[in-house]
């Protein structure tokens, strides 16, 4: 499943001296993209999908209003990009799921989680140290995550995991109902599906799209394929 290898960004609300040390590298400013609300949707997600896995259907029914409360959070805040989705730049580094079905229409993405991916061949103590920044970074240890990144600079990039509110929101739903009629196989089906939807994009990709909007574009011009909500 595509959500397996997905570091979940924290959040940002640190010591100043922790912020400072993300502010070393591109990958840590990367991570201001992530959406604190959308992460923490995720989470739900990912331990509602183990939950139901297990045969615990009662357990993963708050999991799954909580994802869709914070799903709610995440629309209202910044940190979102309005996109079809055949207008974004997918990461070669991660591609769909086989059971990825793409939103054929203009959808608000939200930015749920990302990981670390090398721009080059590391010695094997950064490559040591990718990993396990991703793996504190999935634990929400960000301190520990920075401390380990401060080895490997700026050879490292930032993937950023979009998820479509509106596709994701009705697997959500769907979820739910499946779940309190105690149905766990297609409550589970229902959660795979609202994280298979997941779209991989290089972090550059949503600065790129943030600068029309914040330009004086002429009223002439076309609108791009791809802008961010403000």
């Amino acid at each position: 499943m595509l959500a397996a290898g997905i570091a979940v960004a924290p959040t940002f609300a640190q010591a100043a001296s922790v912020h400072t040390a993300w502010e070393k590298f591109k990958a840590g400013r990367a991570l201001k993209h992530v959406s604190a609300d959308g992460q923490r949707a995720f989470g739900d997600l990912l331990q509602a999908h183990d939950l139901l896995a297990a045969g615990k259907t009662e357990q993963a029914i708050p999991l799954l209003y909580d994802a869709e409360k914070q799903f709610d959070a995440a629309n209202k805040a910044n940190n979102k990009l309005m996109s079809a989705e055949a207008s974004l730049a997918r990461s070669p580094q991660h591609p769909a799921s086989p059971d990825h079905v793409a939103s054929t229409q203009q959808e608000t993405w939200i930015p749920v989680g990302g990981e670390f991916v090398e721009t080059e061949t590391l010695a094997p103590e950064k490559k040591a140290a990718v990993a396990a920044a991703n793996g504190q970074l999935k634990a929400g240890n960000t301190q520990q995550a920075a401390q380990s990144m401060q080895v490997v600079d700026d050879q490292v990039d930032f993937i950023v995991a979009l998820a479509p509110l509106n596709q994701t929101k009705g697997a959500i739903a769907r979820a739910q109902v499946f779940t309190e009629g105690r149905n766990p196989k297609d409550a589970l089906t229902a959660v795979d599906q609202a994280l298979n939807s997941l779209v991989f994009v290089d972090d550059d990709v949503l600065d790129a799209q943030a600068a029309p909007a914040k330009a004086a574009a002429p009223a002439a011009a076309s609108a791009p394929a791809a802008t961010s909500a403000k």
